[in-house]
Formats: structure tokens, C-alpha cells, sequence
């Protein structure tokens, strides 16, 4: 580990698992650098349920709302009272560096940063970049991609490629077995791992629930891992019961790495985290992207990883539980491509993501961003 440091560092990284994760792997870095670090988070129960399992970093949660049409007066009021409120946070322990995730949390926090004198940072997960860090991208002091792709949209003084970062429970070496073993699911049999992101996904439950006879009638002792998020919970699990299946179901599972690794192949939408997580644990998967995301940055991502030969990919307009099922057949049966895939998807991890972030941010050269920086783009190659 490189020598201690004794800054305090702010992390805006709420809204979405998807952002917050990958802020809390880079917050683990910082503090084992000997830093102080304040996550900065949004009111949505699926950060406040994810905060109460963190120790040692401060959490401030910040009223910021989405921009939703019709909902601007609401976005501009939560803007402003959180900027007004990271500021005050801000007088009392001034940030050495700011560090946004994307999403709506990100631009208060970076604002205020910037107002303090703090060195200010973005990530950009998707392929497609974000409103809000397209936004905040030429008033930061550098930026850091996982999609070369995205570097075309951030008008950023620096843009560096530095990967996805993900939490420590992927990074550690998991082969199936020890981890079905953990799950109670017998060791020899194979299984399917269906997720929808940290808020569930009810179209993809419902293909599943439908495929699942052509599923087991063609591997009988098929077994199922079902995220469900909570709105469904219910509904799956009662789903899987009226086929006598075993399932395991949860509407939210925090040992997500354990699951991954237990599983033969996935079923998952493809944000840029969860794409991570497949790729650190290298598990072939069909990927389903959320149709209504912003910019369709989902498809886009999926994209990437089909043309990498990393995954498969169904459209959830007109995807069917019939396509789906030989999707996922031919996936479990299709050993003989197992490790061509497995290659491709080695290529999206780089484990060392969130801690190259975290030493970069505490060594980066120079002042602060200034208004109309030079855009200065460093050379990327995947």
C-alpha cells in the first residue's frame, strides 16, 4: 500500500446501486490510505438500506430529486438545498477532493467542492455519459471512464480510462462449489442467476417465471437464485411455488458476490455496475437492458459486451420467454465456448479500478479546474 494520507475526501454516490457501490469501493481505498472519507447520498430507500451496513465512513444525506418531466421545479429546489446544505457541510470539514459517481447526487456536492477550493472528480460508468456528469464534466478537475466511449461525451479538462470499480467481496477468489456450499444449493447442480439491479427489473421476473417449465424440462435439476426487488418479492416467489420449484428468492441480497459465483450464467440488465460484477467474477450471462434508461445508455453498454464476445443480448421489447429459454440453454449446455467468453469478459475487470481512483485523486498535479478549461483528453485504448 502507498504511503498514508490524512485528507478528507467527499464521495457523491446515491440515487442508484449502480452509483453507489462503486463510490463505496473507491471510499474502502481512500481509507486504507489513511483518509477520511463523507459519503453523500440521496434519500431513496435503496441508499438508505445499502448506508446501514457501512462502518467507518461518514454518511450526509442530501435532498436532491431526479429530473423527471414535469418535476423541474422539484429538481431545481432539491439542487439548491443540497448544494446549500454540502456547502455548510463543507465550512465545517473542508473536502480536500470531490468525487462524483454520476447521477442526480453528483453536481451539489461537486458545486460546493468547488467553492471551498477543493479538487474536484467524476466517474463515468455507462458508455454513454450521463446528463449530470455532462454537465459537471468542464468544471472538474479530471475524470476517470469505464467505456472509452464515454470519453467522447465529457468535456472535461483530463479523461483518464481507469475501469469499473466494484466492492471487495468480487475481487477475492470464489470457486462454485465453496460458494454453493455457503447457499445450501447442492454443489453438482447447475444454476441460474436472475437479477434485475438493486431495484428489481418486473419484466424480467416475468419472462423467467414463463421460461421456467422450458427451462426445467429441459435440465430438470435446474436451479434458480431470483433477485427479485421488492415489489415483485411476492409474486416470484409464489411464481416458483406453483411449479414446485426450488428457488431461492429475495428481493434484496446483500451477498451478491457469493451468488455470482455460485452461478453457471445470469440473466441481468446491464448497467455498468452490474456488468462489472459479471465480468470480475466472469460469468457468462444474457443481458436484458432497462429500454427507458437515459440516453438508452443500457442498450449501448450491452453492446459493447456482445461485440466483445462477453455476452448475449435480448431486447426487452421484443424478447419472449421462448427466446430467453434457448438463450439460457445454450449458454449452460455450450461448454465448449465457456472460456472464449470468459477471456472476453476478463477483459471488462480491472481489479485495481477503485484503488488506482483513489491514488489518483490524492496525487493529481496542478490547481483547480477553472471555468472554460482547455479540454484536454488523454490518449484511450480498451
Amino acid at each position: 500500500m502507498s504511503e498514508p494520507h490524512s485528507k478528507l475526501v467527499a464521495i457523491a454516490c446515491g440515487g442508484t446501486g449502480g452509483h453507489l457501490f462503486p463510490g463505496v469501493a473507491v471510499g474502502e481505498e481512500l481509507r486504507r490510505r489513511g483518509c477520511k472519507v463523507t459519503l453523500m447520498v440521496s434519500p431513496k430507500e435503496v441508499d438508505q438500506r445499502a448506508v446501514r451496513a457501512i462502518s467507518g465512513m461518514d454518511i450526509v444525506t442530501l435532498p436532491a430529486v431526479a429530473l423527471t418531466r414535469g418535476a423541474g421545479a422539484g429538481f431545481l429546489w432539491g439542487f439548491w438545498k443540497s448544494y446549500q446544505m454540502a456547502r455548510r457541510h463543507f465550512r465545517g470539514q473542508r473536502p480536500d477532493c470531490v468525487l462524483a459517481m454520476g447521477g442526480f447526487i453528483s453536481a451539489p456536492p461537486i458545486f460546493a467542492g468547488r467553492s471551498c477550493g477543493a479538487k474536484t472528480f467524476l466517474h463515468e460508468s455507462n458508455s454513454i455519459a450521463g446528463r449530470a456528469n455532462r454537465w459537471i464534466a468542464p468544471w472538474v478537475d479530471g475524470a476517470f471512464v469505464y467505456f472509452p466511449s464515454a470519453a467522447a461525451h465529457l468535456r472535461a479538462r483530463r479523461v483518464e480510462l481507469a475501469g469499473m470499480p466494484v466492492r471487495p467481496q468480487f475481487l477475492a477468489p470464489l470457486a462454485a462449489s465453496p460458494a454453493r456450499q455457503a447457499l445450501g444449493i447442492p454443489v453438482d447442480a447447475p444454476v441460474l442467476l436472475v437479477m434485475g439491479g438493486s431495484q428489481g427489473a418486473t419484466r424480467i421476473n416475468d419472462l423467467v417465471l414463463k421460461a421456467v417449465p422450458q427451462l426445467r424440462a429441459a435440465i430438470p435439476g435446474l436451479r434458480f437464485m431470483h433477485l427479485t426487488g421488492r415489489a415483485d418479492f411476492e409474486k416470484v416467489r409464489n411464481g416458483y411455488a406453483a411449479q414446485n420449484v426450488p428457488a431461492m428468492v429475495h428481493a434484496f441480497f446483500a451477498g451478491v458476490g457469493l451468488a455470482l459465483a455460485a452461478a453457471d450464467v445470469a440473466v441481468s440488465r446491464a448497467g455498468a455496475s452490474s456488468l462489472a460484477e459479471l465480468a470480475a467474477r466472469q460469468l457468462r450471462a444474457v443481458l436484458i437492458p432497462y429500454p427507458t434508461a437515459a440516453d438508452n445508455h443500457q442498450y449501448f453498454n450491452a453492446q459493447a459486451f456482445v461485440r466483445a464476445g462477453a455476452a448475449r443480448m435480448l431486447q426487452q421489447e421484443t424478447a419472449t420467454s421462448e427466446q430467453l429459454a434457448v438463450e439460457i440453454l445454450d449458454l449452460l449446455r455450450d461448454t465448449g465456448n465457456r472460456p472464449a467468453m470468459q477471456q472476453a469478459l476478463a477483459k471488462w475487470h480491472k481489479p485495481g479500478a477503485a484503488a488506482e481512483i483513489a491514488e489518483k485523486i490524492l496525487r493529481w498535479p496542478g490547481e483547480s479546474a477553472s471555468v472554460g478549461a482547455e479540454v484536454k483528453l488523454k490518449a484511450l485504448s480498451c
